[in-house]
C-alpha cells in the first residue's frame, strides 16, 4: 500500500484484517491521512462506507453498514493514491451470541442490544 497511513489514537481494534482490507466497525470512524494531497474520493458504496475530507491530506472514513466495498483516492492528476478493499463489521467486543440448537443469534448491544443477524439451521431461512 504507497501513500496511506491510518492515525489509530486509542482503537482497540485492528485497522486491517489479515489480507492487508481496511476494516472499520460500523458507525465508527476512521482517520486516514497521506503523504500527498488528495483530489478526488471515490466509494464504491456509499451504503456500506462514506468518506470525508477533513483537508488535502486527511480524510475520515466511516463504516455506514455490513458488507465491503472500495476506496480510491485520486490526486490532481488522476493518479491512484489509494486503492484499497474496505471492511465493515460490527464491535467484536459489544456482541452477544445467542445458540438455540440450530439457531443462532448475534446482538449489537451498543449501548441496547439490537439484532445484528440471525442464522437458522434450515437453508432457506433469511438472515
Amino acid at each position: 500500500m504507497v501513500g496511506l497511513s491510518v492515525f489509530l489514537g486509542a482503537a482497540a481494534q485492528p485497522v486491517f484484517a489479515q489480507d492487508d482490507t481496511l476494516r472499520v466497525s460500523m458507525n465508527h470512524a476512521r482517520v486516514l491521512r497521506l503523504d500527498r494531497p488528495v483530489s478526488k474520493v471515490i466509494v464504491g458504496n456509499s451504503k456500506v462506507a462514506d468518506a470525508t475530507v477533513a483537508d488535502a491530506t486527511t480524510i475520515v472514513l466511516t463504516g455506514r453498514s455490513f458488507g465491503t466495498t472500495n476506496l480510491v483516492l485520486l490526486d490532481a492528476e488522476g493518479n491512484p493514491i489509494v486503492d484499497e478493499r474496505i471492511l465493515v463489521s460490527i464491535d467484536e467486543g459489544n456482541t452477544v451470541r445467542v445458540f438455540r440448537q440450530t439457531e443462532r443469534t448475534v446482538l449489537s448491544c451498543t449501548p441496547n442490544c439490537e439484532q445484528h443477524s440471525q442464522n437458522s439451521g434450515d437453508k432457506d431461512a433469511q438472515p
